[in-house]
């Protein structure tokens, strides 16, 4: 198969100092920050949730869940509040929006181009990056959101813990 070389497009966006990339596909849409509504005994890194044209999607914050700094703004007051927002991303049916500093750009990318991630990455756990490729003198750090959101994940994250209720 000519699987190596395949080209995809991954949506761009700042967290803290560093530059990330979702897959398009699981991309559902890029939305303006908005109130968050905080859900009691949440994990430490839900938001909370937001109705968006009457549905609700929790909101995760990876910048708590990984401990990444936000992006300051710099001395020319070059970043806004309207450069931030949620991508709100679809998994197994699964509507989940993540707070970002700033959105970049649609970049396209070959398979072939995805590098390991090295062991000393700042911020985000290897095991959550799907692989890194070098852009002019930096890296943009492919996200692996399905290991981000795995159904354990989600099921801790959502509250959905009804199973547990039932066996007792």
């Amino acid at each position: 198969m000519a699987e190596e070389n395949t080209q995809f497009q991954l949506v761009t966006f700042q967290l803290g100092d560093e530059l990330y990339g979702v897959d398009i596909m699981d991309v559902k849409e890029i939305v303006k920050v908005q109130p968050v509504r905080p859900i009691p005994n949440a994990p430490y890194y839900v938001e909370g949730i937001i109705n968006l044209r009457s549905e609700i999607i929790p909101i995760m914050n990876l910048h708590k869940r990984f401990y990444i700094t936000k992006l300051a703004k710099d001395s020319d007051g070059d970043l806004t509040d309207d450069d931030g927002g949620f991508i709100i991303l679809d998994i197994e049916g699964n509507k989940i929006g993540i707070i970002i500093d700033r959105i970049a750009r649609v970049v396209p990318v070959n398979s072939a181009e995805i590098k390991a991630p090295p062991q000393m990455l700042s911020g985000i756990g290897t095991e959550y990056i799907q692989g890194v490729v070098q852009q002019d003198n930096s890296y943009l750090i492919i996200m692996d959101i399905r290991k981000l959101f795995s159904a354990k994940e989600l099921q801790k994250m959502l509250g959905d813990d009804s199973e547990d209720e039932e066996e007792k």
